[in-house]
């Protein structure tokens, strides 16, 4: 739009525009906007987690080896004077030599008990090789696969050598004999783990490798040769699990400092805080703490193991520090194999890291490996040296005057800065470094409410939290707290294990194992817990009961059943929706529970879910009762009656507005096919027979009468229609224009359909068979069974592979219910399995392809099965079978009829049509056929329908008698294929955020920014195009577009605020941009080909808008994504009025005018909408007004109309409930949906003489009806008055007509080639009959004609396939 400037500019017009988007846009209610519309149906990709230890180990024996030689110093050692003496806190000088290496033996063994009691401890003091040897190898004999720990200290025996030896003794103690690493390695096997304390560690840890290397490769030389002579010899053992830490570098010696222990490493490993208080009385920082000397430091109260002692929090901080530095710093699966695996293992590590800092304050680097990256500047460790000064600075008062002692902040400290974390980060960043200390904080009663609630919002930021929670080891912790009875804990924890079993589902075992069930028990059937809590508690039920035995078990005992019918009625859907999963998971396969459910008469209660108000509760009842059926255990006649009872429950739902309904439908229904197989064997046998024999023809048939059996009040009425076989669509494209446009191909969420190819197919064979049989007359689209409509997108992208092609499907499903079935043999009429059959073939043709796929599935499992069961003879001559009409990818299912006999064409793109490996060419020339008749393969019996190259089925054709025998293997075939993803989608929703604002409700976010800015928009096309209507329109007649549309345009739909224009011919969409004159989009709607689009609405035209489609079968389509770069993706679709049978439109309509139009049927499908209150209404060739709240979706209201003839035209105001209908009959009805339906009608006016072209209801207050017939009479209404208050003539031979809302604008399009715009007072304004231009063509006569909402624009189609747009003056627009 052009703007004036100055207007834009002026403050005053910028807020009345603010305030004016405000108040109308932001409050209107989004249709088709909800999860369940916006992605697939789906569970989330599985992350793959690590965070089990596949191989958890335990150091079951330890070896401490100690060469002290007490009183003799190594020659290689020059030792400074004093010196460090200490080893294991003991002075070996004030003592015997053998005393005191024995006690020092003795006390080395106690300090590691400390960190596993449970160890097979051996010493080996001063040892000769022989006494290495038997130590080593008897440990590993009894340790088997566990691991084994060599301890070496060497302070009284020379240096390790390069060579790669330690050092031990002779017998008599002369000599110091070298005791090499390789035989050290034999000894102990592997898994083992390696502590040398001893100057020069680092060189045992190199030669260590190097032996190891050498190791890989004889074990390589041996695998390859066996021949050589390292392969005769026993394998050496591999040294891959092996793990050792050494106390310093190859080149360094250890510290001699005389305050120090003389074995610093062993103290720093297995006295970790004793030393490093220590160490921290030695920094010069410590006289800050006055009065804490060494000596103290002994005094301190308390154990190690007991948290609420100064000794033990120390312990616990330092325990939960060193975690945390590990965490941070450890590549992941380094942390799980280091600090996860193996308790010992992981202590000596954590110590490690003390070992390291303190060592290289003495220039010593301790080494390890596998190696870890330096830790000792992480700036955990000044949170350390604040617990010890905070704990040591207590000291004095504490032992002298006997005070309290006051616990560390820490905790609560390192929570806060997690709480920081999660309130202030940005959504991309680093792990929280906090999270090891949650962990440790949950086993303090102090902390743990606040530690569980930080926890919970943390899992809450998505699968990534859970797993990083889970890999930290966050799992038996909180395993453990469900053994708590604390109620406070009860939410925080059901949220925390939703989270987890949302993401991980294999806890399900664990839960049951330590009876952890119970506690989620316990809590959905406490009623004083919120809604949300007992959602997460049945989800997590749910998931615990999910394919698995012992969980169905456990929980059966728990009374799980009852508890969940109780909650069925609860006013919280999600609830609702969770029970219901979980009731069909519990009895899933598992009859105990299903008897129960039974007893508890859960299936009748389950029924109120069928119709509840959310589509997804709706979903889940469906499910439930599905599984319920789905039980593969004996049948009884009880049983069974419970089965026949559920199924005609279910089949009620046959029409539900939402397709994940009907697809959860197909699957319960599927499983109760697969339960009495051979009864629906036996209808479909007999449903098949009834189609052969009763050819109906086919709806645009040559004949020009179309046989039209409507079941209507229990007697069957015969209506011959005049059909319009010259209707222009089908043939002009193919003589006219130069090339057919491609379609765009319509992703429909599973697969991209080729309708593109399919359609341009068509239009090829339909050219070629006007070539050959010479003209027009005898081409008719019956003949070909190639539908475009019809198999590319109601059938299965494997189509062609079906025995029951979509043709037959539809035409059964049209006739069977009508016909002479009820003398079925062996049948009776209106038995379950013959009802059940016709709600399967009613889903096939389903409007929504995923809907339609899945029975189509289901329809074709069983006839194969029941063909195969009836002529096992004639399948097993595989000769006739490649005899029979080869599979060509455009044959779908049944063949085409060719004069002239020529093999059916192969696509060029057949792969792009069935989504699939494109298939053989065909082997030979097929001979000509008979004229076509749609059975199912002409006079071959259906089974030769059958192609070689299939995968619909796991047993081919060949193998049919085997089938035959063994029904079980194909059953698993059908309920293996048939999910909807249902139960795995609805668990997406825990895993993904839930406390987080959605991001339409973030007022920076993108989203919320795109939806301002669209608000703004229409706000200043109202203001503009209100300026202009006001003024007044003295004509309209500049033609500011035209173009070609592909089809003859149908119905034309201005979208209220873009510049964009939607134009339907019979079955596909056009969008222009009207103001720049190009093309946007064209795609194919997906209608059957004898139905047509006779209705387009713009829902949610305000904001992100969606287009809705009605065609005249009765089926409501809405898409979305059309008009712009991406592919158009089908939201939803539903049959909007069920007994609605196609009319054919044509020509006939525009020739019969002058007929009586009310015997004739024919107005299609009408629509309204109202975007204030989510409301559809549907009408057209039927007897009601059918009202669909499109939020609930499914229908609210039907209003009967009254009278004889089909709805011509529907307008309705919300404000004062009304709806305006307009009839074949000439009448104009008002209704009040307030009233109940049979005082619903308020007023009938009858002055029209003939069909109501259309009625509208102004939407003021006080707004009139404004009515016209095809005889061209205007008439005015006020809704109080019984007669007309004014009334205009215009053209005769109306076929189209529109009101302008604001500019009180009418156009009328004649069959005689002209538009004539009236304003309010009847005057014409304009009157056009010529296109623009050069030319000036004649206008061909009006096939239908739109006003823009707000501009004062007019859009019309004509039968010349030209599509034009008028305006006022160009100044104007």
């Amino acid at each position: 739009m052009k703007m004036d400037l100055d207007l834009l500019h002026s403050p005053a017009v910028g807020l009345a525009e603010e305030e004016e988007a405000d108040m109308n846009d932001w409050k209107l209610p989004l249709a088709f906007m909800k999860k369940r519309h916006l992605e697939k149906i789906e569970g989330s990709k599985a992350l793959a987690q690590s965070w089990r230890m596949k191989d958890r180990m335990k150091t079951v024996s330890v070896a401490l080896v100690l060469c002290l030689n007490v009183g003799v110093d190594p020659p290689d050692v020059v030792k400074t004077s004093p010196c460090a003496r200490l080893e294991c806190w003991i002075d070996p000088l004030s003592m015997s030599p053998q005393k005191a290496l024995e006690t020092i033996g003795a006390n080395l063994q106690k300090q590691y008990e400390n960190w596993q009691p449970r160890a097979r401890y051996k010493q080996s003091l001063d040892p000769t090789v022989d006494e290495v040897k038997k130590l080593c190898t008897s440990l590993r004999r009894n340790a088997k696969e566990e691991r084994v720990l060599f301890h070496y200290n060497g302070h009284g025996v020379p240096r390790p050598t390069v060579n790669g030896e330690i050092w031990v003794f002779n017998k008599n103690y002369t000599q110091y004999i070298p005791l090499s690493i390789y035989d050290l390695q034999t000894w102990m096997g592997s898994p083992s783990i390696f502590v040398y304390d001893c100057s020069n560690a680092g060189i045992i840890v190199k030669s260590f490798k190097q032996f190891a290397l050498q190791r890989e490769q004889e074990l390589e030389v041996a695998a390859i040769n066996p021949s050589h002579p390292l392969a005769q010899m026993p394998l050496p053992p591999s040294m891959k699990n092996c793990i050792q830490l050494a106390a310093c570098e190859a080149s360094e010696l250890l510290p001699m400092n005389p305050d120090l222990p003389a074995d610093l490493f062993t103290s720093c490993l297995t006295t970790p805080i004793k030393i490093a208080l220590r160490w921290f009385c030695m920094q010069k920082s410590a006289k800050l703490v006055p009065g804490v000397t060494l000596d103290l430091i002994e005094k301190i109260p308390g154990r190690l193991n007991d948290r609420r002692t100064p000794l033990g929090e120390l312990n616990w901080i330092f325990t939960a520090i060193t975690d945390t530095i590990a965490w941070n710093v450890l590549p992941r699966d380094l942390f799980q194999k280091l600090f996860r695996q193996d308790l010992l293992v992981a202590s000596l590590f954590r110590n490690f890291l003390l070992a390291e800092r303190i060592m290289r304050s003495y220039n010593c680097t301790p080494v390890s490996s596998p190696r870890l990256p330096p830790t000792y500047m992480h700036a955990m460790w000044q949170a350390w040296d604040l617990a010890v000064d905070i704990c040591l600075s207590q000291l004095p008062t504490i032992i002298e005057e006997g005070t309290a002692f006051r616990h560390s902040p820490f905790f609560a400290e390192q929570l806060t800065a997690f709480q920081v974390w999660l309130t202030m980060g940005v959504e991309n960043r680093n792990p929280p470094e906090q999270l090891p200390i949650v962990l440790q904080v949950l086993l303090s009663q102090v902390h743990r409410l606040r530690a569980l609630d930080l926890l919970g919002r943390f899992l809450d930021l998505g699968p990534w939290a859970v797993s990083l929670a889970l890999s930290v080891g966050i799992f038996p912790y909180v395993l453990k707290l469900l053994q708590s009875s604390a109620r406070e804990l009860r939410p925080l924890l059901v949220f925390i294990w939703a989270k987890i079993l949302a993401v991980d589902s294999s806890c399900q075992a664990d839960l049951v194992k330590d009876n952890g069930h119970k506690y989620f028990l316990s809590v959905l059937a406490d009623n004083y817990m919120p809604a949300e809590h007992r959602t997460m508690a049945v989800f997590i039920l749910a998931v615990i009961v999910n394919s698995y035995n012992t969980g169905q078990e456990a929980c059966l005992q728990g009374n799980l059943i009852a508890n969940c019918l109780e909650q069925l009625s609860d006013p919280h859907p999600l609830l609702r929706q969770w029970v219901a999963i979980c009731l069909g998971r519990i009895w899933q396969n598992f009859d105990p529970a299903r008897w129960c459910g039974v007893r508890d008469s859960a299936h009748e209660k389950l029924y109120t879910l069928l119709s509840d108000p959310i589509p997804e509760v709706r979903c889940a009842a469906v499910f439930a009762l599905g599984t319920f059926v789905g039980n593969s255990a004996e049948r009884t006649d009880h049983s069974t009656t419970i089965d026949h009872n559920v199924a005609m429950m279910l089949a009620q739902l046959i029409n539900d507005g939402s397709p994940v309904v009907r697809k959860e439908l197909v699957v319960a229904l599927s499983h109760l096919v697969v339960q009495y197989e051979s009864n629906f064997c036996t209808v479909a046998l007999q449903f098949i027979e009834e189609e052969k024999n009763y050819t109906v023809p086919s709806p645009a048939n040559t004949t020009g009468f179309r046989v039209n059996l409507r079941r209507s009040s229990k007697e069957l009425k015969v209506e011959l229609h005049f059909s319009a076989q010259s209707e222009p669509g089908n043939l002009t494209p193919v003589r006219d224009s130069p090339a057919i446009p491609r379609l765009r191909s319509v992703n429909s969420y599973t697969n991209i359909r080729a309708a593109t190819t399919a359609r341009n197919l068509n239009k090829s064979l339909q050219n070629l068979n006007l070539n050959e049989e010479g003209g027009p007359a005898a081409f008719s689209p019956g003949n070909l069974s190639t539908s475009s409509s019809a198999s590319s997108t109601l059938g299965s992208p494997d189509n062609d592979e079906y025995i029951l092609s979509f043709e037959t499907i539809d035409k059964m499903r049209r006739v069977s219910s009508y016909s002479s079935l009820n003398s079925l043999i062996g049948v009776s009429f209106n038995s379950v399995y013959t009802q059940i059959w016709r709600v399967l073939l009613h889903l096939a043709a389903d409007p929504f392809p995923e809907v339609s796929d899945l029975a189509m599935k289901v329809l074709n499992s069983i006839a194969y099965k029941a063909t195969m069961n009836a002529r096992p003879q004639r399948i097993l001559d595989s000769g006739s079978l490649t005899q029979s009409a080869p599979a060509s990818p455009t044959s779908k299912g049944t063949h085409i009829h060719q004069a002239g006999g020529s093999p059916p064409m192969p696509s060029t793109s057949s792969s792009s049509l069935t989504n699939d490996v494109p298939k053989p060419p065909p082997r030979e020339p097929q001979a000509a056929r008979p004229p076509y008749t749609p059975t199912l393969g002409g006079q071959a019996p259906h089974s030769h329908q059958f192609p070689r190259t299939r995968k619909m089925f796991d047993k081919g054709p060949e193998q049919a008698a085997e089938d035959g025998d063994d029904p079980g293997g194909h059953r698993n075939y059908i309920s293996a294929a048939l999910q909807t993803g249902l139960c795995d989608w609805s668990a997406k929703y825990f895993a993904q955020p839930v406390m987080k604002i959605p991001e339409e409700h973030d007022l920076e976010s993108q989203v919320r920014m795109e939806r301002q800015w669209r608000f703004l928009r229409n706000a200043r096309v109202r203001r503009q195009s209100r300026s202009i209507t006001q003024r007044g329109v003295s004509r309209l007649d500049d033609q500011i577009f035209i173009n070609r549309n592909p089809g003859v345009p149908s119905v034309v739909k201005f979208h209220p605020f873009n510049t964009c224009i939607a134009v339907a011919d019979k079955d596909s969409i056009c969008f222009w941009d009207w103001e720049k004159g190009e093309r946007l989009d064209y795609f194919y709607n997906g209608n059957p080909r004898y139905t047509r689009i006779t209705a387009m609405e713009y829902l949610n035209g305000h904001d992100c808008s969606l287009l809705l489609t009605a065609t005249d079968d009765g089926a409501l389509r809405i898409w979305k994504n059309f008009a712009d770069q991406k592919n158009p993706e089908m939201v939803t679709a539903w049959q909007g009025l069920s007994d609605m049978l196609p009319t054919t439109r044509g020509l006939a309509r525009r020739v019969s005018i002058y007929l009586d139009r009310s015997k004739q049927g024919g107005a299609g499908m009408v629509v309204d909408w109202e975007q204030e209150t989510g409301l559809l209404m549907t009408s057209g060739d039927v007897r009601v007004i059918r009202i669909w709240d499109t939020d609930r979706e499914m229908k609210v209201q039907d209003i009967p109309t009254g009278a004889d003839s089909c709805v011509t035209s529907l307008s309705c105001d919300s404000q004062r409930s009304l709806i305006a209908a307009g009839l074949g009959d000439g009448s104009v009805r008002v209704f009040d949906r307030r009233m109940g339906p049979n005082e619903s009608r308020v007023m009938t006016y009858r002055e029209h003489g003939a069909w109501v072209v259309k009625a509208h209801l102004q939407k003021e207050t006080d707004g009139h009806i404004i009515s016209v017939s095809v005889n061209g009479d205007v008439r005015f209404f006020e809704p109080r008055m019984p007669d007309s208050v004014n009334v205009l003539q215009t053209v005769k031979g109306l076929t189209a007509l529109d009101i302008h809302p604001q500019a009180n604008l009418f156009a009328c399009g004649s069959m005689n080639q002209f538009i004539a715009v009236y304003n309010a007072n009847g005057d014409v304004i304009s009157n056009i009959k010529y296109y623009d231009g050069f030319m000036g063509q004649r206008i061909g006569a009006i096939s239908c004609l739109a006003f823009h909402p707000h501009w004062p624009h007019l859009a019309v189609g004509s039968n010349d396939y030209y599509m034009s747009i008028y305006s006022a003056e160009k100044r104007l627009r």
